[in-house]
């Protein structure tokens, strides 16, 4: 199910929109199947449904950034997963590979705690069992359902973890990763004020563009989780800072 979920994803990423009927043909299900699986997929709030068709949802906010690239990112969520034990505490702030990597320990791993300042990844597996949510408090942005502000460093002096998992909008090997909201990215700042060890969840096309505002992580990033289409230019130069880099096949 799995399966065919990532594959009507990366086909509505292709064609924006998409008939039921040309889905069940190109999948080799039946139209109820085809029809169950994208009421699944709009439940998560990944696409809307119309009648007979199918089409993103906005890519403005999370919801549409799920959906992009969405088999990528649920296998750098996978990869980063590993990293993570039965009972650990950690950070997790907003984006669409943090969201798939917080379904994913939800689903795989046990009594896991998640503080985090995004709103959309506590509903997002608000009815996963395993897994404890603390939401940081602050102004919320609706578009990417995220608390930024001075009260989200507040809240966050509260905690020590090991590892904080972020997501970027960019690179450039000047500055490092980059974001694209000045909010958002003091935000990453001040969660990482209080982790050991800071993680980069990306897919390797965030290594052809930046973000207007640098993260000014570049020394406290220690790993980044990308998939193998990451520039050689940019790899080599990665390992140069002896940061730690895991790729996933970017099929």
């Amino acid at each position: 199910m799995k399966d065919r979920y990532n594959k009507i994803l990366e086909l509505l990423t292709k064609e924006k929109k998409i008939e039921v009927n040309e889905l069940s043909q190109i999948l080799g299900v039946s139209n109820v199947t085809i029809r169950k699986d994208l009421d699944a997929l709009e439940e998560k709030g990944i696409i809307k449904r119309g009648h007979g068709y199918a089409i993103l949802a906005n890519k403005d906010d999370i919801n549409g950034r799920l959906a992009y690239h969405y088999e990528i990112k649920k296998r750098i969520a996978q990869k980063a997963a590993e990293l993570i034990h039965d009972g650990d505490t950690i950070m997790i702030e907003s984006g669409s590979c943090c969201a798939i990597l917080a379904d994913t320990i939800a689903s795989e791993k046990l009594d896991v705690t998640i503080v985090t300042n995004s709103a959309f990844i506590a509903g997002y597996i608000r009815d996963k069992k395993n897994t404890n949510v603390i939401l940081l408090g602050g102004a919320y942005q609706k578009d990417s359902q995220v608390m930024v502000g001075p009260i989200v460093a507040q809240c966050a002096q509260n905690f020590c973890v090991d590892q904080l998992f972020i997501g970027a909008d960019g690179y450039n090997p000047r500055v490092g990763f980059t974001n694209s909201d000045h909010l958002r990215a003091q935000a990453v700042r001040d969660m990482a004020e209080q982790a050991e060890h800071i993680i980069v969840l990306t897919e390797s096309e965030k290594f052809n563009s930046h973000g207007v505002v640098p993260l000014q992580l570049k020394e406290r990033i220690d790993t980044i989780i990308t998939d193998d289409h990451i520039p050689e230019d940019i790899k080599t130069h990665l390992l140069s800072e002896n940061k730690t880099l895991l790729t996933i096949e970017n099929k």
